[in-house]
């Protein structure tokens, strides 16, 4: 099924203060689905009476089919400095307007957990495609007729009001940040949802629900060892925004974003040591952060200034455990620099491992290292590959050892026990195969070992047709099958329109982002939330490990190893998370 775009409405946005952290979202166009909808007798039967009621986090709600299976309560447990989040829904058969959503304090005796830690917003639609056979998301996208084309609610606007119009449905979500000193118990509270119809009668319907906050404490995100990779794309944010890049603005509008990525456990700094190192696949391809300029006399000048204000920023936003440089490997074997006998910027085409290749990354590399040094940098700082083959990586990492042995090396690679000892980051990707033992040695020699998902692995991921648990599964999986961490190449690399339309020439919708401009999604909501149950695992094991619980720590490891590749792929992760989450909050 496919509708022409030039049959596909488009309604105005009607509300323009979303937030992501007091950020804020531009107006655009949201989405109307193109696939058919629930019969206008459906939506007859809820025309006096909207449907409102507690939808499932784990699954997505069309936008023109009436919301079934509501809970008229949601229920919840939660340690103190955890957030959980919750999706309720309101399908119309009339047009309401002015929708607006209040939430009470939660109670618990005396005791109170006050509103103001309760983030509310609506979840907006975007068009999106499918996989190529339910079984790819890779491939050119050139002619989108090619492809099923859909709305999927994800963006989450925070805007205070959001008219609905009728024969809509309207997912809401709110998450709740649990204080770290809120007492242990049952609190209750009350989600209310009031609007006016066209002949502004007032409609207005409460929820309650409860959370049982638990005698547990999670820890500080700066605290987690969970060691999440999201690539940032600052280049698509200047060009969104229309800000010249790197100037204060710019600084300014990412801020937001990446504070929300250091929330949620963000590790590494995605750093450009060259220009197009995956040759501009993106939207906005990625501009090398260093100026490399080769003198009249054949010497070498670097300036660092780009580089360095990107490594300060994101230091500052709480994101220092590793800087990631990519690349001396690239995609497309051509390297820049701006070459002064002839005042233009040139591009050296050469083979990995050449003579030339050799000449033009060693001298930057020992200057490079020196410069890390002066900044107290060098020891975080590693040289990224990127899906390179077993030569061409040799070739590179013994022109980096060359030039300093002290370098560290990460990488998105397959396992290849020739060079896999050199590699001090390695990043597997979700299909292929590293023996436990080789991973077991690995930690005990201080390296990491993570795993990714990327376009070829149609389940589990965080593509806009996933369905939201998905996201939450892969941080699991990643700690039950010993990984380090998790991976996924793009954070915010944004196609033209992204409030509008994730469609791209190349991938499924939302491989190439998880977040939108100004508002946080489903999606990353939920992989944090993977984070966390992956935090929860790590805590519980070390305390069942400290008092000599032997029982529970047991029983614990039983539940985890069930997140195998094979058990997943059942299609069953959604019952085993949610499994393991009571679990995590009743040992």
């Amino acid at each position: 099924m496919y509708i022409s775009m030039k049959t596909l409405l488009l309604a105005f946005a009607l509300c323009g203060s979303a937030t992501l952290s007091a950020q804020q979202t531009p107006d655009f166009r949201e989405a109307v689905s193109p696939c058919p909808g629930d019969s206008a007798a459906a939506w007859e039967e809820i025309a006096q009476t909207p449907r409102f009621g507690w939808g499932s986090p784990d699954q997505h709600y069309a936008q023109k089919e009436v919301a079934r299976s509501l809970s008229k309560v949601w229920k919840a447990s939660a340690w103190r400095g955890e957030k959980i989040n919750a999706q309720a829904v309101v399908s119309s058969g009339k047009n309401l307007r002015s929708l607006r959503m209040d939430v009470s304090d939660l109670r618990s005796g005396r005791n109170v957990i006050p509103a103001s830690v309760v983030s509310k917003a609506f979840v907006r639609y975007v068009l999106t495609d499918s996989l190529v056979n339910g079984a790819s998301g890779c491939g050119y996208r050139l002619d989108k007729t090619q492809f099923d084309s859909l709305t999927v609610a994800d963006i989450l606007d925070s805007c205070e009001s959001l008219d609905l119009s009728a024969e809509t449905t309207r997912p809401l979500w709110i998450t709740i940040d649990v204080p770290r000193d809120a007492r242990p118990g049952l609190y209750k509270g009350t989600l209310t949802l009031t609007a006016t119809d066209d002949e502004e009668k007032p409609f207005s319907r409460q929820l309650p629900f409860q959370i049982d906050v638990i005698d547990r404490t999670f820890p500080e995100p700066a605290d987690w060892t969970f060691h999440l990779d999201l690539w940032q794309n600052p280049f698509a944010v200047a060009r969104y925004y229309n800000v010249p890049l790197w100037s204060r603005e710019h600084f300014d509008l990412m801020r937001p974003a990446m504070k929300q990525l250091a929330d949620a456990g963000q590790k590494v700094i995605t750093t450009t040591i060259m220009q197009r190192a995956w040759n501009g696949q993106t939207e906005d391809q990625f501009e090398s952060m260093v100026f490399k300029r080769k003198n009249i006399n054949g010497s070498w000048t670097y300036d660092y200034t780009i580089f360095d204000r990107w490594v300060e920023f994101m230091l500052g936003v709480g994101i220092n455990r590793q800087i990631n440089c990519y690349t001396v490997v690239p995609w497309s074997l051509s390297f820049d620099y701006f070459d002064q006998a002839t005042n233009t910027t040139k591009h050296l085409q050469t083979k990995i491992g050449s003579k030339e290749y050799a000449d033009y990354w060693t001298p930057f590399l020992k200057d490079f290292a020196a410069h890390l040094r002066s900044k107290g940098w060098f020891e975080k700082t590693y040289i990224a590959l990127d899906e390179r083959g077993l030569e061409e990586t040799q070739q590179a990492l013994d022109i980096v050892r060359a030039a300093d042995p002290q370098f560290k090396i990460s990488g998105a690679a397959h396992y290849y026990p020739e060079i896999e000892p050199q590699m001090d980051d390695l990043c597997m990707d979700y299909n292929d195969f590293i023996p436990d033992s080789v991973v077991v040695r690995r930690r005990s020699e201080g390296k990491l070992t993570t795993t990714y998902t990327c376009c070829s692995t149609p389940y589990p991921n965080t593509f806009l047709i996933s369905e939201p648990y998905e996201a939450a599964l892969l941080p699991v999986y990643a700690v039950a099958n010993g990984f380090d961490g998790y991976l996924r190449w793009a954070y915010n690399s944004w196609t033209r329109s992204p409030l509008e339309d994730a469609r791209f020439r190349t991938w499924v919708g939302g491989d190439c982002y998880l977040i939108y401009p100004g508002a946080s999604s489903i999606r990353m909501e939920r992989l944090r939330e993977g984070v966390v149950a992956a935090e929860k695992i790590r805590v519980l094991r070390r305390s069942f490990e400290e008092n000599g619980e032997r029982a529970k720590l047991e029983k614990l490891n039983r539940a985890v190893r069930r997140f195998s590749a094979e058990e997943i792929g059942k299609r069953t992760g959604v019952e085993m998370l949610r499994s393991l989450n009571k679990l995590l909050n009743s040992l």
